[in-house]
């Protein structure tokens, strides 16, 4: 990657507060952790709120807010697999869709953009008129299928492309690193490391017109080149990579984001990391990079798998911060 041909200086952030709005664990009796890098607040019982209750499913939603100098900056990272559940928990959580600077979905598959449209339909009115959504690629527009060895593929879905433009969201393709306000995405992944793209979806290989039994036939290997992760430089600490699911290998996406940013000094790791299928060498393996690179703090979450987590308890327990639905995690204090 050329640094000469970014277009924009790696923007710093003062404070970063993460909070976990879709995800699929939730216990109100998580106890009090402390860290010496990231304050972290459980959501138990919320004030005012005692007839009711946060819900949990597979997917993975983030509330992202950073401010530099005392001003803000708001955006929320996914939207969880189905509208019911974020539209849920973003009242629950009390955040507010009028502070929302933009929407970033992190890549195509529908545990990431399944509850987009009914969260956009239901906050349309509050949100700003000039709200976008930032994307890796014209590619996430794709359907997916979901298929493996002796099965039949079956559609997943594709985000409604249509019902975004006459909602008035407009579309933001960053297939290079682009800047928001306070933060960057890493455009497209660069695969440098051991790691092999997963995540097991099929597309189509181009645009057609076939039926869906002949389609079925002419589907590929979903390669993910519109996965890419949102970041932050937190001054006086260092990059904080957030991956939603990594399935172009969390230290491809890691090496990627610290290239971007010219920076050697790795904060946090926050995010899916899709290792919970993964052979246990090739999350030790993993780990071992992890230990290379040094970050203050690794945040696993969504789809990395209890595997990773028992790694990262022996071998780098220092920087292991679990987490639970409706935690709020502040970097930079």
């Amino acid at each position: 990657m050329s640094l000469e041909k970014l277009p924009f200086e790696t923007p710093l952030v003062d404070k970063l507060s993460i909070r976990i709005v879709v995800d699929s664990y939730y216990d109100q009796f998580t106890p009090k952790i402390e860290h010496n890098f990231v304050k972290i607040e459980q959501a138990k019982r919320l004030p005012g709120k005692q007839m009711t209750t946060l819900a949990g499913e597979w997917g993975l939603s983030l509330h992202l807010v950073a401010s530099m100098a005392g001003r803000n900056s708001e955006y929320l990272l996914d939207f969880g697999y189905t509208p019911e559940i974020i539209n849920r928990n973003f009242d629950i959580l009390g955040i507010n869709p009028s502070k929302i600077d933009g929407l970033i979905l992190s890549h195509g598959h529908r545990d990431h953009f399944g509850g987009l449209d009914g969260f956009i339909k239901n906050f349309r009115t509050q949100m700003r008129d000039d709200i976008k959504l930032f994307v890796g690629g014209e590619t996430i527009f794709r359907e997916k299928w979901m298929g493996g060895k002796n099965k039949d593929p079956l559609p997943w879905g594709a985000i409604d492309r249509s019902s975004l433009t006459a909602l008035n969201v407009g579309q933001v393709c960053c297939e290079k690193p682009h800047i928001l306000k306070n933060a960057f995405t890493s455009g497209f992944i660069e695969r440098s490391s051991f790691e092999t793209v997963s995540g097991g979806t099929l597309v189509e290989e181009f645009d057609d017109h076939f039926s869906e039994s002949e389609r079925q036939g002419k589907l590929v290997l979903d390669e993910h080149p519109d996965e890419h992760a949102t970041c932050y430089m937190v001054q006086g600490r260092g990059l904080v990579v957030i991956s939603s699911c990594g399935h172009a290998g969390i230290i491809n996406t890691v090496k990627t984001a610290m290239a971007i940013a010219n920076t050697d000094k790795l904060h946090a790791v926050v995010g899916g990391f899709h290792l919970g299928l993964a052979p246990n060498e090739y999350i030790e393996h993993t780990v071992d990079e992890l230990i290379l690179m040094n970050p203050d703090v690794v945040m696993p979450m969504h789809c990395t798998g209890v595997k990773f987590i028992e790694s990262m308890r022996r071998r780098m327990n220092k920087a292991l911060v679990t987490t639970n639905l409706g935690g709020l995690f502040t970097f930079g204090l």
